[in-house]
């Protein structure tokens, strides 16, 4: 503004805006200094909002800040007779802000964020670790970029940590596997490199690691420590090598679902070992030999959805095939002579005359964790699965 007459006015309106700003806070009476204190920053992130479809910050008005739509309030854990901001649920808002940074890390009683499906960009402010109430983190579907939000890690309270469907990208801190997290879901990002091996126990029931480039083998570490889980999901990667057999040691698991990769090798008998689960899928791997008939006769009582499509195995036994004809096990698309839908025998033979698909660590595929719960070993070896020749 070069016109010095122009700018004096400029000056003059600004500061008169902030004055009336000023007399009006002045005014304003709160029901208790904590929401008088988290005021300013609500005021100060509103003023970052530029899209507001659903008219949510026009609610964010006046000194009842618990009557904001968004927001609500409740006695925090160091004073049963205090009112603070206790939670913020922004899911759906399609809100558009270039950062949460100075908005988040400064409500300082918050115990949930949950700001799914928004337009929020920018990075996870570092100073939330300060967040001592903090025990739910949702800010999936939004713009976030950057690195792996560390800031996360070794919150002692934090049970719940949803940051799927962002642009976050790098490595995954090894300390995240281990810490007191119920839910884990980082799916939908471009996050790279192999999974970190991860020392002593993990305690999530949620895991969702899909539709990232994660790459190399699957970390026998996980597997082993994470006997909790409920759900895991690492469809959709760039995992190679064989199945390891840790994987029978899930044994709490429901859904297992590591479909779309590079996963070579036979299937492993340990997942006779999966005593809950009902959703298996290895479709879209590289997978081959034999179909264990041991794996569809223990796991049929509870079996829903048992895929292994596109994929290259050449022998069903009896259990399996009750399985296909039931539904149940989806094996289109693979090298079972006489099966329909099959591949080529061009594209069969192709693919066996090439070395490199096979398992350094033959043993591995036989290998029974649960030998002494419910599977015994000689039961085990009487379904021994016979590996057809290649076609």
């Amino acid at each position: 503004m070069k016109n010095p007459f122009l700018l004096a006015i400029f000056l003059v309106g600004a500061l008169a805006l902030q004055d009336t700003r000023s007399r009006e806070e002045e005014r304003l009476t709160f029901i208790d200094k904590r929401l008088e204190v988290v005021y300013p920053v609500i005021q100060g992130f509103k003023s970052l909002i530029t899209l507001d479809p659903f008219k949510v910050t026009q609610t964010w008005i006046g000194s009842e800040i618990c009557s904001y739509r968004g927001f609500h309030c409740d006695n925090p854990p160091d004073n049963k007779t205090a009112i603070t901001v206790a939670s913020i649920d922004f899911n759906g808002f399609q809100l558009f802000a270039p950062s949460i940074e100075g908005f988040i890390d400064q409500l300082p009683d918050l115990a949930l964020f949950h700001a799914n499906s928004n337009n929020f960009g920018g990075t996870v402010p570092s100073k939330i670790v300060n967040l001592k109430y903090l025990y739910e983190l949702d800010i999936s579907n939004n713009k976030f970029t950057g690195q792996f939000p560390t800031a996360v890690v070794g919150m002692p309270g934090l049970s719940f940590l949803d940051i799927r469907f962002n642009s976050f990208s790098g490595s995954i801190p090894p300390q995240i596997f281990g810490q007191n997290l119920d839910v884990l879901f980082i799916n939908d990002n471009t996050f790279t490199a192999s999974l970190p091996e991860i020392p002593g126990d993990s305690h999530i029931l949620f895991l969702t690691l899909a539709d990232n480039k994660f790459n190399g083998p699957l970390p026998r570490s996980i597997l082993r420590s994470m006997t909790t889980l409920t759900e895991v999901l690492f469809l959709n990667n760039d995992f190679t090598g064989c199945i390891p057999y840790e994987i029978g040691l899930l044994k709490g698991a429901s859904v297992i679902d590591i479909s779309g990769n590079k996963l070579t090798g036979p299937l492993p008998l340990s997942l006779m070992c999966l005593e809950k689960v009902e959703q298996l899928n290895f479709a879209g791997n590289l997978l081959f030999g034999a179909i264990p008939d041991a794996v569809c006769m223990f796991l049929r009582e509870n079996l829903v959805n048992f895929s292994l499509s596109d994929n290259y195995f050449t022998h069903v036994g009896p259990w399996c095939k009750i399985l296909v004809e039931r539904g149940v096990l989806d094996v289109r698309n693979n090298c079972i002579p006489f099966f329909p839908g099959q591949r080529s025998i061009e594209e069969c033979a192709e693919f066996f005359v090439k070395p490199n698909y096979y398992c350094p660590h033959a043993w591995f595929h036989s290998f029974l964790p649960c030998r002494y719960s419910h599977i015994s070993s000689s039961s085990a070896s009487d379904f021994m699965p016979m590996v057809a020749p290649s076609p």
